[in-house]
C-alpha cells in the first residue's frame, strides 16, 4: 500500500493506474470496524484489477465554532495498518495547508437537502463536508465514491452535489454496520461510558419498533415519531433526543404521512456524546 502525503504525490499515483477503476472511500481517520466494510465494498466494486483509495483527512471546514477540531481522535499509524489490512492500494493522508490555500475564498453551499436533520444544529457543517468532498472528487478522479448510510444526509448531499454539477462519479451508498448489540459503529462510541454505552443501543430498539408499526399500517409521522420516544423514554433514561424526523429518502423533506420512500433518522445524545442513527421505512 502507498502512502501518498501531497498533491503531487496522489497526481503522480492516479496517473499509472491506467485504465483501472479507481474507488475512493473518503474518511477522517479513526478507522473502525464500519470504515473497513466501506473498503472491502469499494474491493467488490472494482474487483482484482481495480484500485481502492482511502483518504484519511481530518477536515477544518466542516466543523463548527462549538466543536473542536483540535481533539478529534487522529491515529494514523494504525488507520494505515487497518488500511493494509483489507488490502488497500494507497492511503492519502495531507496536511491541512496541502488541501486548502491559506488565502482560499471559494465555498461550496448546499442550500435544501442540508437545511433539515444534523443540518439544523451544525449549520456549514455540510458545506464544509461538500468543500472537501469536491476537492477530493478533483484530486483522486475516482470512478466511484464509497459512503455510510449512517450518515444518511450526508450521502444524500453528496449524491445532489454530483448530480447538481455534472460530476462523473457513481455514489455508492453502504448498509450501516453496527456492534453485536445493535449499536450504529461509531469513533463517538468510545466515548460513552458504561451506563451510557448500555443504554445505547435503545436507539435501534426504537427505531425498529417504530418501523414495525409503520409496517402493521400506522402512516402517522407524528405516531410513528411518538413512539420511538417511548421506547428511548422507557429503556434509556440516560438519553436527550436532538431530533427524531421522518423524511423522504430523496428529498430529506419532512414526511406527515408515510406511504413510501421514508426515512426514520434521530440524533441522539448521551452526555456529551451526539449519536446518529436511521432507518428507512419498507
Amino acid at each position: 500500500m502507498q502512502l501518498l502525503g501531497t498533491i503531487e504525490e496522489l497526481r503522480r499515483w492516479r496517473s499509472g493506474q491506467n485504465n483501472a477503476p479507481v474507488a475512493l472511500v473518503p474518511t477522517m481517520g479513526a478507522l473502525h470496524e464500519g470504515h473497513l466494510e466501506l473498503m472491502r465494498g469499494a474491493r467488490a466494486a472494482v474487483g482484482a484489477e481495480g484500485k481502492v483509495i482511502v483518504s484519511i483527512f481530518v477536515n477544518p471546514t466542516q466543523f463548527g465554532p462549538k466543536e473542536d477540531f483540535s481533539k478529534y481522535p487522529r491515529d494514523l499509524k494504525g488507520d494505515l495498518e487497518k488500511c493494509q489490512s483489507v488490502n488497500v492500494d494507497a492511503a492519502f493522508a495531507p496536511q491541512a495547508d496541502e488541501v486548502y490555500a491559506r488565502d482560499a475564498s471559494l465555498k461550496v453551499l448546499e442550500t435544501s437537502l442540508s437545511q433539515g436533520l444534523c443540518g439544523a444544529s451544525r449549520p456549514g457543517h455540510f458545506d464544509g463536508v461538500c468543500l472537501v468532498v469536491l476537492k477530493l472528487f478533483n484530486l483522486v478522479q475516482p470512478d466511484m465514491a464509497i459512503f455510510g448510510q449512517k450518515d444518511y444526509q450526508q450521502m444524500a448531499i453528496i449524491k445532489r452535489m454530483v448530480r447538481d454539477l455534472n460530476v462523473p462519479i457513481r455514489i455508492i451508498g453502504h448498509e450501516t454496520i453496527r456492534e453485536w448489540d445493535g449499536l450504529a459503529m461509531s469513533s463517538r462510541n468510545l466515548y460513552l461510558n458504561p451506563d451510557e454505552r448500555r443504554q445505547a443501543p435503545t436507539i435501534r430498539k426504537a427505531l425498529l419498533e417504530a418501523r414495525y408499526l409503520w409496517q402493521k399500517g400506522e402512516r402517522h409521522a407524528e405516531k410513528l415519531k411518538h413512539e420511538f420516544r417511548r421506547i428511548l423514554t422507557a429503556d434509556a433514561p440516560l438519553h436527550r433526543i436532538d431530533y427524531i424526523e421522518c423524511v423522504d429518502r430523496d428529498t430529506l423533506a419532512p414526511l406527515h404521512e408515510v406511504e413510501q420512500n421514508g426515512l426514520l433518522a434521530t440524533a441522539v445524545f448521551f452526555g456529551n456524546t451526539r449519536l446518529i442513527d436511521n432507518l428507512e421505512l419498507k
